[in-house]
């Protein structure tokens, strides 16, 4: 059965411009049905790395609250910590960094919580039985919220092939030993050849994982539990992420945490994505390339699959800007996504989430 996504283009007038057409957006893909008064509203957003300037402006989200707040709910912004050491890495430099970037209280109207706590660790396990997961590990705060609002910034990702809605829950709401899970399935390694023996990852593992030897970090595979704290206090960058997921082993584990976030709030759950300045990469990145294809709109649904699968549809019906990174696929109805990672099949996303029951791949669009 096809699923509806709502959809508004850029274009503007003095009858509306574009943060009233936001606020219609939301309200006909059912908002209120979403949110009721009360409602504690986790609105999930990624607040760019430091030196990104790809990501959802402000003043968006500040809409995005004030509708939210106009039901009755109590909306917060939030984030998880990420595995790898930047600027989001533990709760204070990720509240700097969403600060620095135009998401303080006075601009947005709304609080930001670090969803899993002070260095990453604060999550919740809940259990979802699948092939590659029987438990995932989702960041508490969101797992606690009432209802969940993803505004997801619509772009390339050299993983996913792309990252919509699906990645911004699924990825984005694990915990750190969450998001750990889905890159790999052994633990952190070292690289001895930067490995000055300073002892930081040996005093932060809470496991005892972790020891000395000939002045070399040394990590027991048996003991390690996969929370990447090491990887994150390490001054030197020598303890990394391995990276032995197969693309398709990735794509599923994050479809998995897609469910398990979701589990629970399959009914509390809205999903906004702004195709605008669709950058080849993350916005994980401390900076973000030309934008591949034209800004297109912003488009509202309750079904993750749907609008995923919309969104990606109207990329690619595209032609590719002047300056943009492909290099091949670059005309209208070719894969914009392929032509940047020849590699990635992305579309496995979008089937597993659909076998999973997250959504339909079938969609209508109506256009506001």
């Amino acid at each position: 059965m096809a699923s509806t996504v709502f959809f508004t283009d850029l274009s503007a007038n003095y009858q509306g411009n574009l943060l009233t057409k936001l606020g219609r957006l939301m309200e006909a893909a059912g908002v209120k049905d979403v949110v009721k008064e009360r409602d504690l509203a986790a609105v999930k957003l990624h607040f760019g790395e430091m030196g990104n300037t790809a990501y959802i402006r402000p003043v968006f989200l500040r809409k995005v609250v004030e509708v939210l707040k106009g039901l009755g709910a109590v909306p917060f912004l939030t984030d998880a910590n990420t595995v790898y050491a930047g600027t989001r890495s533990d709760a204070p430099h990720h509240l700097e960094t969403a600060i620095h970037n135009g998401f303080a209280y006075s601009v947005v109207g709304a609080p930001i919580i670090i969803a899993d706590g002070l260095r990453g660790k604060s999550d919740v396990a809940v259990e979802i039985n699948q092939k590659r997961f029987r438990e995932v590990y989702v960041a508490a705060e969101i797992a606690r919220a009432d209802a969940l609002v993803s505004v997801a910034h619509f772009k390339g990702h050299e993983l996913a092939g792309f990252g919509g809605a699906i990645k911004n829950v699924g990825m984005g709401a694990a915990s750190r030993r969450g998001k750990l899970a889905q890159h790999s399935t052994v633990s952190p390694k070292v690289k001895k050849k930067t490995c000055v023996g300073c002892g930081e990852c040996v005093k932060n593992c809470a496991q005892q994982a972790i020891s000395l030897k000939e002045k070399k970090a040394v990590i027991d595979g048996d003991k390690c539990v996969g929370c990447g704290e090491c990887i994150v206090v390490c001054p030197t960058g020598s303890v990394q992420i391995q990276w032995n997921q197969s693309g398709a082993i990735f794509l599923e584990n994050m479809v998995e945490y897609t469910l398990g976030v979701l589990k629970g709030k399959e009914d509390k759950s809205l999903f906004v994505n702004f195709v605008t300045d669709v950058s080849p990469g993350c916005d994980c990145f401390p900076y973000n390339d030309a934008p591949i294809v034209r800004d297109i709109g912003i488009f509202a649904s309750r079904d993750p699959v749907a609008i995923d699968q919309a969104c990606a549809d109207m990329v690619n019906r595209e032609g590719a800007l002047e300056g943009a990174r492909m290099k091949k696929n670059r005309n209208p109805g070719e894969d914009k996504f392929r032509g940047i990672y020849p590699s990635v099949e992305w579309e496995i996303q979008l089937e597993y989430a659909q076998q999973l029951g997250l959504g339909s791949r079938d969609y209508t669009i109506e256009k506001l």
